[in-house]
């Protein structure tokens, strides 16, 4: 063993003892986090307007700071784009992330000299967290990969921007900078097909470790890969053993990914997004991850199913239980204050808190009163695939609202890797899956309101060429596994 990889080792245990310090107090830990944000944010605009001087508890804070999503922010976000100090947070922003919009075009998420270092540190935990369980650091000798944005940054106002994981690139630590992958110049191609074929020219020949990237576009390397080298990526990379991604689900790719490797390897799932970095999985053995109470932020959950109600309750770290479907809100040490980023959570464990990403508040199906969640469709084709030789690439999943004949019913479109023998009948597996994972899809289906869904074939790389006709190919994006309207079907159908 290297010597690198001893110090690794003992670095990944001093990291672990402090995190047992937090995640084994943590609603003193929250109340830390909270009562220091509220202090620091006294003097600034938002503070003011919301009377943070007199806030002593978090039922006064839940009474004072409604519930806000970006567009209800944006009066003080745009202040703070315009160069304005003291408005959410101290001061300025270090940088803004960019990241797209569906309703209010680009959205500007500020990063503070304050938030900015609990970015970098989770994702380095993780790696540590890894180390610490299993006792593999020799891949710290390898090289690493992460398929991300560009880190080319723009200015406004005298503040640079980009996407997160560009800014993210500025702060690679010194020893990482030798193994770390792809080059600078190949990292600042825009277009993402012309950056992944450069990607695998550069990587091809060396000794690849670890691999990370949001699953999705971490296939297209790995197919290219595969084409060029004619045979699977782990005899091209015959040290790959750790995969690292965020974003989505990897369970709906898991198969394919095995197949496209050639064999098994270790996963890591992290939870990071602009606003923050929430978790990540500091177990091989546990299902979920661990929920960071320690980064500067301060968390609080609204049950999904009264997420739309109103004046639905608020909950801390304290009150959650597990297996419920909850809004995640946030305030943060980048002046984000009762922040609805959009994500919803399960917890899986509450000693210590570990939670599952379970899909978007605004991405579901309830066309019929159904409420199908995303990570209910994911659960029911993960068990329609069990003991098959079925492999997804891709899918998405829309109701069918005004059928040509027939009752309504929700239409899967899937891009196969390998289809299934029978497509009517590997739609009726799923269908009896998904009405095990959602017992109102059941009734409607009972009650003859919906017919048994219907699986409609995406033809190759039919997703990405959706994707990439929105521009939104490649880097954070992801595709949306669920739509309540048929705006993306009547893409992928050509209507």
């Amino acid at each position: 063993m290297s010597l690198k990889a001893v110090l690794a080792k003992l670095f990944a245990k001093r990291i672990h003892n402090k995190t047992q310090q937090w995640a084994q107090n943590p609603v003193a830990t929250q109340q830390k986090v909270f009562r220091a944000l509220i202090a620091a944010a006294k003097e600034t605009q938002f503070g003011k307007d919301h009377h943070f001087d007199r806030i002593q508890s978090f039922e006064e804070y839940a009474n004072q700071v409604p519930v806000r999503d970006y567009e209800d922010l944006r009066p003080y976000i745009d202040r703070v784009v315009k160069g304005e100090g003291d408005i959410l947070w101290n001061g300025k922003p270090i940088y803004f992330a960019k990241t797209s919009g569906t309703t209010s075009g680009a959205k500007y998420i500020p990063l503070t000299k304050e938030s900015m270092p609990y970015h970098i540190e989770a994702a380095r935990n993780a790696i540590l967290s890894y180390i610490h369980e299993t006792g593999k650091a020799d891949f710290v000798d390898g090289k690493m990969i992460f398929l991300q944005g560009s880190p080319i940054l723009e200015e406004k106002n005298g503040v640079q921007f980009g996407r997160l994981s560009g800014i993210v690139a500025h702060y690679v630590p010194k020893y990482l900078q030798k193994n770390r992958m792809p080059s600078w110049e190949t990292n600042c191609i825009e277009d993402w097909e012309t950056k992944v074929d450069a990607i695998v020219e550069e990587t091809f020949h060396e000794n690849m470790a670890v691999i990370s990237g949001i699953p999705s576009w971490v296939q297209m390397y790995f197919e290219k890969l595969k084409e060029k080298g004619g045979k699977p990526v782990g005899d091209i990379f015959k040290n790959f053993n750790l995969f690292i991604y965020g974003g989505v689900n990897y369970e709906p790719y898991r198969a394919k990914f095995e197949n496209l490797i050639g064999r098994k390897v270790d996963s890591i799932e992290l939870f990071p997004a602009s606003e923050g970095f929430f978790a990540y999985q500091d177990s091989q053995k546990e299902k979920g991850m661990l929920l960071l109470l320690n980064s500067g932020i301060f968390y609080e959950f609204i049950k999904a199913e009264e997420f739309f109600t109103e004046n639905p309750k608020r909950y801390t770290i304290g009150e959650v239980e597990l297996g419920v479907n909850y809004v995640l809100i946030l305030s943060t040490n980048a002046g984000l204050w009762a922040y609805n980023i959009g994500d919803t959570v399960q917890f899986t464990s509450l000693k210590p808190y570990r939670v599952i990403v379970s899909g978007r508040i605004k991405h579901y199906i309830s066309a019929f009163g159904e409420h199908v969640i995303g990570k209910e469709v994911e659960a029911a084709l993960q068990e329609a695939m069990e003991g098959t030789e079925v492999r997804v690439n891709e899918f998405t999943v829309a109701p069918q609202i005004n059928p040509a004949y027939g009752l309504p019913y929700h239409e899967w479109f899937i891009e196969f890797e390998n289809e299934p023998n029978d497509l009517e009948e590997f739609a009726l597996k799923i269908d009896a899956a998904m009405r095990k994972q959602n017992v109102y899809y059941d009734d409607l289906i009972v009650g003859h309101v919906l017919r048994t869904l219907i699986i409609t074939k995406v033809i190759k790389n039919g997703f990405q060429e959706y994707m990439k006709s929105i521009g939104k190919l490649g880097g954070q994006n992801k595709l949306p596994r669920l739509s309540n309207d048929r705006k993306i079907a009547d893409a992928l159908s050509g209507k």
